[in-house]
């Protein structure tokens, strides 16, 4: 708590104060970050509640208790809620006419007749004895909805029988062709506590677009009613003459005001499951894509695919400056096959192109095919030739047009601007990835249905943490890439680069104190994760902090070797024991990571890279058969199973249930986005555009799948699952080939 108050940012905390913190994680850190949060906002609410109560003169000792032992938010609401400053209620205006002491006696004595008793308050306010009770009735019910016991009872009772239902939003809807793609929630129900977020979401979308009528069911009446008569004191097994009376009132406060307080908490609470089970998701994909393996500094050339407007090409040195552009015409309608592989090969040769990079967009196979072609064509002349790859173009066209990109590359016409950003991507997809905003890679779970601003926070957080643990070339880097750095502003970011174009590389990591507004502070947060290779000092392009220099020196003067002589001798190093060397302020894991830097110095802890090889002649759906056996990359983890991209141009889908023969609960235990996987066809739906895959390859095939028409619709990627007769939430107790493989295909959209 102290470092974060002072401004430590997570990543500096988690890599360079461990003695602090016990080696918590950055993972662990945000979690702790938040919390702090929460409980500080919490902390303020309740004090503002206790000001506001006492205020009114009505804090009690007991009250004052109950709320300094409120733990959450809602409880400290709960509590406040009969001392809130609100508009005149109808109970209200009932005590001010003097009905209360009437609901009183009425809860007190059931044997009372309750029209007699009325009659004892009539007056100029209050006409008659319905008017007396209806009054009563009216503070009764206010009393119930405002008790904090009763109310988080229901809650809990509410969230744990509930079920949450849907239907079309009205005849009309459920025939509109727009309202088709919900057409599998027209008659559908699940549980509450069980209910997954991408259908949550879903259900949710379809009501915003008015296809679909949500209803939160709490279950049978009774049970409620009486929760609500035990915390009024009403019996209503009693027959006496007030009985039936309180039973009207006891009904009216859990229909009129408590099932409906317990509707909406339940909506919200549904809602922020679903949002953080879907931010997840999307931090966990982005932080596999940012993570992803890098092809390195070798000259690439960025193909952007199309058909009318052509393939946009970007040749790209080692360190991402642009070479040269141009456009090549080799499909429909020009078909300009011949000439635009000439032009390739003469840019290949020009540059010594070492990689080809094609962009997954439209018209990515056929140039795939291209530059497959030109590979072979290199190949049979005895040159070497360069390796290809298809890239991801998530999120290129936002880069494109944004203004980073203008001032990147002013002199290059939009779509061009798309060909070197894919180029660059495939040489460090983090680097290039960086600059663009996170919620615009696309590898979210229906991340537009998301609040924008808790998005936001997630994914700002993936990033940073991704390139303080890669680290960052202080003479190379972007001010995108620099802006992401622990203890780095945009405007440092900028001064950094503008203090390095004019004065020339940095040698040494202290000379950043030399830009202008980067004083200490800010460099003890980002020193240790910027490098700097072919320096003054050897240590400055490792992940070594400069405060523990003193550290190394010592090693060095124990160990009676030069740093030169140190550096990468594994076997000299594994024989040291961190303890030897550890103080008052750098303890044993911070030695034990010094040391680990000196083994592999600036180490990348991504993975080696590699490539998926499509299956020659499978470039569309109607290509796949069942049981072909492919490569592909993962494009997309969901909380339901992955896509995966077998170069057809629509995306596979492997359900959770197909990843392995044992139980998976998180798919992202198996498989990460951008990993390059094998996969058997399952089943292929040419007319939906559907495929379903499997990496379990001894899987028998689907053969029996029923006509297209018959097949529902899986809409916005999302996992659809119908109800069973009778409403009951569908069950799924393992995920073993049996039966669950059907019900994949169901959730995939290609069959009931």
């Amino acid at each position: 708590m102290r470092l974060l108050d002072e401004g430590a940012t997570v990543p500096f905390i988690a890599r360079y104060r461990k003695e602090v913190t016990g080696s918590l994680d950055d993972g662990q850190l945000r979690e702790l970050e938040e919390r702090l949060g929460y409980l500080r906002e919490l902390d303020e609410r309740r004090a503002a509640v206790l000001a506001s109560i006492e205020e009114q003169g009505k804090l009690t000792d007991e009250l004052r208790t109950a709320l300094l032992t409120a733990d959450t938010k809602s409880r400290v609401e709960d509590i406040y809620l009969p001392y809130k400053p609100k508009r005149r209620t109808k109970a209200q205006i009932a005590r001010e006419a003097g009905l209360e002491p009437l609901a009183d006696r009425l809860l007190a004595d059931p044997l009372l007749v309750p029209e007699a008793a009325a009659a004892d308050f009539l007056g100029d306010e209050v006409a008659d004895a319905a008017a007396a009770l209806d009054g009563a009735r009216h503070i009764i019910i206010e009393r119930a909805a405002e008790d904090a016991e009763l109310v988080g009872a229901i809650r809990t009772k509410f969230w744990a029988d509930g079920t949450l239902r849907t239907a079309p939003y009205s005849d009309e809807a459920a025939k509109s062709p727009a309202a088709q793609k919900f057409r599998d929630y027209f008659e559908f129900a699940e549980s509450l506590d069980t209910m997954p977020s991408h259908r949550v979401l879903a259900v949710m979308r379809g009501e915003k677009e008015q296809a679909l009528a949500l209803r939160f069911d709490g279950g049978e009446d009774p049970g409620y009613e009486v929760m609500v008569a035990a915390a009024l004191g009403v019996d209503l097994t009693a027959g006496a003459p007030a009985t039936p009376w309180l039973a009207t009132t006891v009904r009216l406060a859990w229909r009129t005001r408590l099932m409906i307080s317990a509707a909406v908490e339940a909506r919200l609470r549904l809602r922020q499951r679903a949002e953080e089970e879907a931010v997840s998701v999307f931090a966990k994909n982005l932080k596999d894509l940012l993570l992803a393996a890098p092809a390195g500094t070798r000259t690439t050339l960025g193909l952007d695919p199309g058909f009318r407007t052509g393939v946009k090409v970007a040749v790209v040195d080692s360190t991402g400056k642009v070479l040269e552009t141009c456009a090549i015409y080799p499909h429909a309608p020009q078909r300009q096959w011949d000439s635009a592989k000439a032009t390739l090969a003469a840019l290949v040769a020009r540059h010594g192109v070492e990689l080809i990079a094609v962009g997954n967009g439209t018209a990515s196979r056929e140039t795939d095919a291209l530059a497959a072609e030109l590979i072979t064509d290199i190949r049979a002349s005895g040159a070497a030739a360069p390796t290809r790859a298809m890239v991801s173009e998530a999120g290129a066209s936002v880069y494109s047009a944004s203004a980073y990109a203008a001032r990147e590359l002013p002199n290059l016409d939009v779509t061009v601007r798309g060909a070197v950003s894919i180029a660059r991507r495939l040489q460090d997809p983090l680097a290039e990835l960086v600059k663009i905003e996170p919620k615009s890679i696309g590898v979210g779970q229906y991340q537009h249905d998301v609040t924008p601003g808790t998005l936001a926070r997630s994914l700002d957080a993936v990033v940073e943490d991704a390139v303080n643990a890669v680290g960052v070339d202080l003479n190379t880097a972007s001010v995108p890439l620099l802006a992401r750095v622990s203890g780095v502003s945009e405007s440092l970011a900028e001064a950094i680069v503008t203090f390095r174009e004019k004065t020339g590389p940095f040698r040494n990591r202290a000379a950043l104190l030399d830009v202008p507004r980067l004083g200490p502070k800010a460099f003890e947060q980002c020193a240790g994760f910027l490098r700097i290779r072919g320096g003054d000092d050897p240590l400055d392009a490792s992940g070594v902090h400069p405060e523990a220099y003193p550290v190394v020196r010592r090693i060095l003067d124990r160990s009676g070797v030069t740093l030169a002589e140190l550096i990468g001798n594994e076997r000299s190093l594994r024989s040291l024991r961190p303890a030897d060397f550890a103080d008052d302020r750098f303890g044993v894991p911070t030695v034990t990571d010094i040391l680990a830097e000196l083994e592999k110095p600036g180490r990348d802890p991504r993975p080696a890279f590699s490539t998926a090889t499509f299956a020659a002649g499978v470039e569309k759906v109607a290509d796949l058969k069942v049981g072909m056996v492919l490569e592909g990359v993962v494009t997309n983890v969901a909380a339901f199973g992955a896509f995966v991209d077998v170069g057809v141009h629509q995306d596979g889908l492997v359900h959770v249930s197909a990843m392995s023969d044992r139980f998976v609960s998180d798919p992202h235990q198996v498989v990460r986005s951008g990993q390059v996987v094998r996969v058997k066809v399952l089943d292929v739906d040419v007319d939906r555009q559907r495929i379903g895959l499997t990496l379990r390859l001894n899987d028998a095939p689907k053969r029996d799948q029923p006509k297209p028409a018959e097949r529902p619709t899986n809409s916005a990627r999302g996992d659809r699952r119908r109800s069973p007769a009778g409403g009951k939430p569908p069950q799924r107790e393992s995920n073993r080939p049996s039966g669950a493989m059907a019900q994949a295909l169901r959730d995939a959209g290609f069959g009931r």
